[in-house]
């Protein structure tokens, strides 16, 4: 018999342990200062970001502002280039591939520098940079530090560093306000007037700095490459302190005997996109009213508006896997729940925490009206980021925006959508200068000057496939979102983009197919019969089904706004001689190339010939079982490491050849220790995670970290394939870890918001808001009926084995049970 104090222990014991589960998939946690940025805590609201050290001696905020990069407009294109193309396509015809690469990497080539071979900073492609730091260094550097703890808290997109020195306990909270546009860091002690520091903005070149009363000044203007001057930029700090004193001194600020203090910091440039053209409003005053709005606000009020407007993201879908969770695991910092997973130990809720801060990052990075996140979000310490920090178009920022339908983040997807339009006008220039033609073209490498021509190396610059890509998400964000207004926002774009595929698609003389000519499958090689070693050919795989899905979603959007319908019959006639997916006769795999040519690298990170799996999804398992199969041998023999986002594509490949077993495989190898922590010092190794869950190219590179989040996602739900079938629970995994779960807001193509349960295995209860009154078809279980709000079964039509169909009413909840 429960006597009252064993009552309240039981039920105390089990609200700690719920909250202990909460806070393993809602927290990243460190359990000393950060000596790497990929020891950092990410902070951001879009367009501000910050990395905090988390230093209680010399602490270190690395900032960033998306719009920071360096170099400027310009016109890359080689007015001469199309004057070679029929002598590249006739070669390529005849089978001369090694002497039409010769010609392409001659003439296929940007004009200027292009890229400077990923070393942009100087030139005008330019660079994403580091917009400064901001640094923090404590007076009493000498006695002991104890009790020391860093944590990210996820649902609140608030960084809390905790120790105690002398007995004093003292807390740094960073925060990222969108409401107030800036940076808000307040340093408190638990005994008064303990508070004693100094506070710098630093950054290396090309700036000025003054301080004045409580206030911190940087200016500066970035090169604009070929000696030009680029974009102007401002930032602007502001102090203030309980009791204690404030003094300017030496650029700086030192403060003495507070007992609490609230630092504000804001950043912008001149930089004015999308009309980059024309360069935008000073800077420095646009920061200062901002800082000054923010210091009239009391912390709490600050702290509240900030978690608010993160929580109308952040909240809208959540993942629970709901076994047993180890109790230890609460206690580890995020780098020890990583080793010891890696290790075979059990972690049930590491999955859901990097699901979590996948959807973090994505609200952090990309806001609407601002720039897309780039190749590492908007984070990064460097003048010279690896590969520019730019978008990278036959992948990565693709990758960066495969969660944003799925988990409710549409909102985060317009960047995106808005980028890809911006290309369209550059890029028709593009289309005529190289293959003279209509319609828009952009190719492996982007930035925010609209850059569109090949890159300054053919080999893997002169991918021609990027805004159809591009193009892609457009689409998807209309299925997701599916309304006239967004059709006829997107439908120019893609027109643009079938135009150009049209004007350059040439017949092969051997097998009769329209083909794309020239082109690679990016950035991998194959080898000929007399040893030739090349990229350049006709027609690789992944242009031919990004071709058929361009084409595809033109003619169905061109349908439902009644327009061209004479241009959607051409492209219904030229979809159909594209050459098809083939199987190869030496591997059983779907072939890369046009030719079944012998393979350099067969564990080469991109898996492009598996595009139409996905993203895409003409092979599938209902319609081509054949080339499933085909899909498996080549994920088999192209092996499942790799860099951290070709592991991310491989999970999502997977997930959707119904393999949960092999998905979660590649997903703990995602999950690996990226790092080394030997006598102290800490290293980076190989592909994988870093203690702050970035993932590992390597080095960092944030396009892994989405792509993953989608497909765990993926894993969950599928909607893809013809009239957008919800499929529950399609790859979920044998193990136990997975055995039991919950789902809330995710989303499914047509316009559908799901709920879900399940319990061994198997789905127990779902809910499906329809959000636009479209039909909803459905894989229902057996056993299962679908039930409206009145709690009445409703009459379903079948549509397929298993699948039902049945329609839906804007706003209303249909149930599943």
């Amino acid at each position: 018999m429960l006597t009252k104090n064993k009552v309240l222990l039981f039920v105390s014991f089990f609200a700690s342990a719920s909250c202990l589960f909460a806070q393993s998939d809602q927290e990243i946690k460190f359990d000393a200062p950060a000596t790497h940025f990929t020891q950092s805590i990410p902070l951001g609201n879009g367009r501000l970001g910050a990395m905090v050290y988390g230093n209680p001696t010399k602490e270190r905020i690395v900032l960033n502002e998306n719009s920071m990069w360096s170099g400027g407009v310009e016109n890359p294109n080689r007015d001469d280039a199309s004057q070679h193309l029929p002598k590249i396509q006739r070669l390529l015809k005849e089978g001369k591939n090694k002497e039409a690469q010769e010609l392409l990497q001659s003439y296929f080539v940007s004009a200027g520098k292009g890229s400077g071979y990923g070393n942009g900073a100087q030139v005008k492609f330019g660079c994403y940079q580091i917009f400064g730091d901001l640094l923090i260094n404590w007076k009493d550097s000498v006695r002991a530090v104890s009790d020391y703890k860093r944590t990210l808290h996820l649902d609140k997109a608030l960084a809390v560093t905790e120790w105690k020195k002398g007995g004093i306990t003292f807390k740094e909270e960073v925060l990222t306000s969108a409401p107030q546009n800036t940076i808000i860091i307040r340093l408190s002690a638990n005994k008064a007037k303990s508070l004693n520091f100094k506070v710098l903005l630093n950054r290396k070149e090309n700036t000025k700095f003054s301080s004045n009363r409580n206030t911190i000044t940087m200016t500066g203007q970035l090169p604009g490459g070929d000696g030009d001057l680029g974009i102007r930029f401002a930032g602007y700090t502001k102090v203030i302190a309980v009791d204690g004193k404030v003094m300017a001194q030496n650029n700086g600020l030192t403060i003495e005997g507070a007992t609490e203090c609230i630092l504000i910091f804001s950043a912008a440039t001149d930089l004015n996109w999308p009309t980059v053209e024309k360069r935008g409003t000073d800077p420095l005053p646009v920061v200062q009213k901002a800082v000054n709005a923010a210091s009239k606000i009391l912390w709490t009020v600050l702290k509240n508006k900030h978690i608010a407007d993160f929580q109308s993201y952040y909240n809208r879908c959540k993942i629970q896997l709901t076994a047993k969770q180890n109790a230890t695991v609460a206690n580890l910092s995020t780098a020890e729940r990583l080793v010891r997973f890696a290790k075979g130990e059990s972690d049930v809720t590491l999955p859901t925490l990097y699901f979590n801060f996948g959807r973090y990052l994505l609200i952090s990075s990309s806001r609407p009206g601002g720039l897309p996140a780039n190749l590492q979000g908007l984070w990064a310490e460097e003048y010279q980021t690896p590969w520019n920090g730019d978008y990278h178009l036959n992948i990565n920022l693709q990758m960066n925006y495969w969660p944003a339908e799925a988990t409710n983040l549409a909102d985060c997807h317009k960047p995106l959508v808005q980028f890809t339009e911006q290309l369209v006008k550059p890029g028709e220039k593009t289309a005529q200068a190289y293959y003279n033609t209509k319609g828009w073209v952009a190719h492996v490498i982007a930035n925010p000057w609209k850059f569109t021509a090949p890159g300054e190396g053919a080999e893997w610059g002169s991918t021609l496939s990027g805004g159809a890509w591009l193009c892609e998400h457009l689409w998807q964000h209309y299925l997701y979102n599916p309304n006239q207004e967004v059709l006829k926002q997107i439908y120019p774009v893609l027109k643009g983009a079938s135009e150009f595929y049209k004007g350059i698609l040439i017949e092969d003389p051997k097998t009769k197919w329209l083909v794309t000519a020239p082109s690679n499958s990016p950035e991998n090689s194959y080898k000929t019969e007399d040893g030739f070693v090349g990229q350049t050919t006709m027609g690789p795989t992944m242009d031919m089904q990004i071709g058929r899905e361009l084409f595809t979603n033109t003619i169905v959007a061109a349908k439902l706004l009644g327009l061209d319908a004479d241009f959607a019959a051409t492209l219904e006639q030229l979809k159909s001689r594209l050459a098809p997916n083939q199987i190869s006769t030496k591997t059983g795999g779907v072939q890369e190339w046009i030719k079944d040519y012998d393979e350099t690298e067969p564990t080469h990170r991109h898996v492009s010939q598996l595009y139409g799996l996905y993203p895409y999804d003409e092979i599938n398992i209902i319609e081509t079982p054949l080339m499933v199969d085909a899909a498996r041998k080549t994920l088999l023999r192209r092996g499942d490491g790799g860099t951290g986002w070709s592991r991310a594509w491989k999970i999502n490949f997977w997930a959707r050849l119904a393999d949960g077993d092999h998905a979660w495989k590649v997903l703990k190898g995602l999950l690996a220790p990226a790092f080394e922590i030997k006598d102290g010092v800490y290293k980076m190794k190989g592909s994988g995670s870093y203690p702050n869950l970035f993932c590992a190219h390597p080095p960092f590179q944030i396009d892994g970290n989405f792509g993953a989040t989608a497909a765990v996602a993926e894993m969950l739900l599928q909607s893809n394939g013809n009239n957008s079938v919800i499929r529950f629970l399609p790859a979920l995994p044998t193990n136990t870890d997975w055995s039991e779960g919950n789902v809330k807001g995710i989303r499914a193509r047509n316009g559908f918001e799901l709920n879900f349960d399940w319990d061994n295995h198997k789905l127990t209860k779902a809910e499906i808001i329809s959000k636009t009154g479209t039909e909803c078809y459905v894989n229902l279980p057996e056993g299962m009926n679908v039930y409206d709000a009145n709690d009445k079964k409703v009459n379903v039509k079948s549509a397929g084995i298993d699948i039902v169909m049945f329609p839906t009413q804007k706003g209303i909840k249909y149930e599943i049970k």
